[in-house]
């Protein structure tokens, strides 16, 4: 994901002449690219417009609005969808975004396997496909490479599209790549994606540029496009999961460190967890070693409800439906967060993840009250209300932005 904001935000647009959007002067040539990629992200955020409807929301004059629509029709980007009609006087023509302009693949990785899924320029999901880790057998050449196409061949199946038609792809994964060695850090849990050049060699197998991204960065720009951190542009996403991590988001720009790590706070020290050591991240599961994720993570709060006399449970909601649990799981998650909360002074905490959701608001009330009385910023705290899995639809989005910016640049 880049920086900046996730999704088009708009304020009144005047342009004289030798102007473009935001009044902005420059070329014949940078205006009509400028004139052009305005219309074009009204089209994806507003849906079908008329001309008059373009030009009054743009400041464009209607003949211009004319030879935008004109252009970009030629282009292929654009395509009538229809007339206005009810209204006095000639039927008014509709423009849409044609959404078979370009296709973008995402997919969602974990422990278990791989979520992924197809869809147009205008975010319609064609198809999905889960693949389990089962489906390569542990070992094998090529192993990750073969359960990512494999994935991506089955939602295309189902989309009725073929590679060539994908523009390109995003992956989340756990853990971040490195940007000096290319290498995927803070990921032990996951062996087969520690190749220096993943990127490139998924890449090569699909035949689209391929983007690896954090999940809980993909899951916060899901948040801010269509969840609880919508319209905010300094906020935090704790996930708390079968492994607990974090997305800082400041002026609406990811924070993500030297090495890629920031946000990894599943390995921050803290009182009554184990210090998290170099040989401890070798472990092969999430939970293993030490820090903040041995007190939140999934499973941690199973054990927690057998220490409290519950040795029958299996689910992370039947846990957490014990009173004493879900105090200490507060407590806990209030500690960790108000770490974080210390140094970032973020507006907004979201809390997401299989802990958090399981928990509800019944959890995201105890740990609102844990911080009564610290003398620390108080940021509103709320739950994930994302429609959907998060970090498929981060991926998605960011996807559909990366491919926009390529067939839409048509200066």
């Amino acid at each position: 994901m880049t920086g900046g904001s996730y999704g088009p935000r708009w304020t009144g647009w005047g342009m004289g002449r030798g102007q473009g959007v935001r009044g902005v002067p420059g070329t014949p040539r940078v205006l009509r690219a400028m004139n052009d990629r305005a219309a074009l992200d009204l089209l994806v955020s507003r849906g079908p417009l008329t001309r008059t409807q373009i030009g009054e929301l743009t400041g464009l004059s209607k003949p211009t609005a004319s030879q935008v629509l004109a252009r970009l029709e030629a282009a292929g980007l654009v395509r009538t969808t229809g007339n206005v009609t009810g209204r006095p006087g000639p039927s008014a023509q509709l423009y849409e975004i044609d959404p078979t302009a370009a296709h973008v693949a995402a997919l969602a990785v974990d422990q278990q396997g791989i979520t992924a899924a197809v869809a147009d320029l205008t975010g319609q999901v064609l198809g999905r496909e889960r693949v389990g880790t089962d489906a390569v057998a542990p070992g094998a050449p090529h192993r990750t490479a073969r359960l990512v196409a494999r994935a991506v061949d089955g939602a295309l199946a189902g989309a009725g599209l073929a590679r060539e038609q994908v523009h390109g792809t995003v992956i989340g994964t756990p853990g971040a790549l490195d940007p000096r060695t290319g290498r995927l850090r803070y990921a032990p849990h996951l062996p087969d994606w520690h190749s220096r050049a993943l990127e490139e060699e998924l890449a090569e197998v699909l035949g689209t540029p391929v983007t690896i991204e954090n999940d809980v960065n993909l899951a916060a720009v899901a948040e801010q496009y269509e969840g609880a951190a919508r319209d905010v542009d300094d906020f935090v996403l704790v996930w708390v999961g079968e492994g607990v991590g974090a997305a800082i988001v400041l002026d609406g720009r990811l924070l993500r460190g030297a090495t890629g790590g920031a946000g990894e706070i599943g390995y921050m020290p803290l009182p009554g967890a184990p210090l998290s050591r170099g040989g401890d991240r070798s472990a092969a599961r999430p939970d293993a070693g030490g820090g903040f994720q041995r007190l939140v993570g999934a499973p941690s709060v199973l054990a927690l409800a057998r220490e409290h006399g519950d040795p029958q449970v299996r689910t992370v909601a039947g846990a957490l439906a014990r009173d004493e649990v879900r105090a200490e799981v507060a407590r806990r998650l209030a500690t960790g967060i108000a770490a974080v909360v210390a140094v970032v002074d973020p507006r907004l905490v979201v809390l997401s993840g299989e802990v958090a959701q399981a928990g509800g608001e019944a959890l995201r009330a105890l740990v609102e009250e844990e911080f009564t009385g610290l003398a620390l910023p108080r940021p509103a705290l709320r739950l994930s209300d994302v429609d959907g899995p998060p970090i498929l639809i981060g991926a998605l989005r960011t996807a559909l932005a990366k491919a926009r910016d390529a067939v839409f640049h048509t200066g």
